[in-house]
């Protein structure tokens, strides 16, 4: 009866996608509008196991490469007369996924490159092609930025030719919201209600925070993710009812402290 903030829900359907009209075009409105944000929780599942154990505080960011190594075909007895992409491409790769780029920090894993596919289409068995192709997945923690991974990335494949063309997507860049009174807030309410201290993790993928973080302090926190993206995707009805708990003493506890 004496709640004297506001609250805006906000249920967006491309964040699996392109994420182009939900929650980045929504902030960008609010801003035209005046709108300012005070803090924001994503309900994102992130909880491993049960509900209680983890609470994201930020997230690595995420680019991906695809790489393009030009060559001169030619025959594969005479490979002196041509110029094997492929072999360019095995040697950026093996440079690329055996340099590591950190240790990680207080805050986040170590950064990682995934190689996701590599492909030739060269049906022919004595003929060296002319193209090789491959895309890798970079997940990289605060002490990087998309830009300084591409910088990266160019200067190991430099050092083996520079016959390449790469095209870059980023997905996001990385971010923490350091712990801090929403944090705080969030916790006592998940103990409160669970009797479980949470983890303040950078973990996992990325979620729409990465589009918040720019406006307010965003922490994430929703339902075990034991069956996310699975068919018959499911949680236990004493699990809403207890997120519906930490949410309300989240809410009561954060204007209290305004």
């Amino acid at each position: 009866d004496n709640f004297t903030g506001s609250i805006s829900f906000l249920i967006t359907g491309d964040e699996e996608g392109p994420a182009i009209n939900g929650t980045k075009k929504v902030l960008e409105w609010l801003t035209e509008q005046g709108e300012k944000l005070d803090a924001c929780i994503v309900g994102e599942p992130t909880n491993p196991n049960e509900l209680g154990d983890m609470i994201k505080i930020g997230r690595r960011g995420s680019l991906v490469v695809d790489l393009s190594v030009r060559g001169v075909q030619g025959h594969s007895a005479y490979p002196h007369l041509a110029d094997n992409p492929v072999t360019k491409l095995v040697k950026m790769l093996h440079a690329l996924d055996n340099t590591p780029l950190d240790n990680g920090n207080d805050h986040f894993q170590a950064t990682t490159l995934a190689i996701t596919t590599i492909d030739v289409g060269n049906p022919a068995t004595n003929v060296t092609p002319a193209h090789a192709f491959a895309r890798f997945n970079v997940r990289f923690n605060d002490e990087h930025t998309s830009e300084s991974i591409i910088k990266w990335v160019k200067k190991h494949c430099d050092a083996v030719s520079t016959d390449y063309d790469i095209k870059v997507h980023i997905t996001g860049e990385s971010f923490l919201t350091p712990p801090g009174p929403l944090s705080d807030i969030l916790s006592q309410a998940v103990e409160k209600s669970t009797g479980r201290t949470p983890e303040l993790s950078t973990t996992g993928g990325t979620s729409d925070a990465r589009f918040i973080k720019d406006y307010c302090p965003v922490a994430e926190f929703g339902m075990s993710g034991q069956t996310m993206h699975k068919t018959d995707e499911n949680v236990p009805l004493a699990d809403i009812k207890a997120l519906t708990d930490i949410y309300q003493t989240v809410l009561e506890e954060y204007f209290k402290s305004e």
